[in-house]
């Protein structure tokens, strides 16, 4: 699957984009907030996370940015199956914070999933410590559960309080008229 916003391209990542995947994320700014993600991040790793089967009802895509010349990769977002309920988790390159790409990334990730995948319900969460991403959820409709839990984040080897948020999505285009979903898979 792919999507097209009107500043972003989301795509499944292939080999060929582990060097610059591995630059881009291998920034302990980033990593620090993720569950999964290894500190510090090397091409190996980039290298076995784009050779990882992916289920194909839990896509997983790399954020472009197209206005850029040439165009940059910028982070990842995919859904998981975590939680009972697809789980969606994303990051996004620490020079482009603040500018709305999150936000129009998962908008992106959540329309398309919800469209080609049929998925009704979507959950998500943060690290207490990342004001940042619950902001994202909450501009886009996620609602915290009132549940919160400890998560392992595997970079600093312990576990750590974790907000959790889940979205229900509707019948039309959940966001943004200007999001483009392209439905290859």
């Amino acid at each position: 699957m792919f999507a097209v916003t009107r500043r972003l391209l989301l795509r499944p990542g292939w080999i060929e984009d582990a060097a610059v995947l591995a630059k881009t994320i291998a920034d302990e700014r980033i990593v620090r907030n993720l569950a999964r993600a290894p500190w510090p991040y090397s091409l190996g790793d980039a290298q076995r996370f784009l050779k990882t089967p992916r289920d194909p009802r839990y896509p997983c895509f790399l954020i472009f940015d197209r206005t850029a010349n040439p165009v940059q990769l910028i982070g990842a977002i995919g859904f998981d199956d975590e939680s009972g309920a697809p789980e969606l988790s994303y990051w996004i390159a620490s020079d482009r914070w603040n500018r709305g790409f999150a936000t129009e990334a998962v908008r992106a990730a959540i329309d398309n999933a919800r469209i080609s995948l049929g998925y009704r319900r979507i959950a998500a969460g943060h690290f207490i410590d990342n004001l940042a991403a619950g902001r994202v959820l909450e501009k886009l409709d996620f609602r915290k559960t009132g549940r919160s839990m400890r998560r392992h984040r595997l970079e600093q080897g312990y576990e750590a309080d974790w907000v959790a948020f889940e979205l229900k999505c509707g019948n039309g285009l959940a966001h943004d008229a200007a999001m483009v979903p392209a439905l290859a898979a």
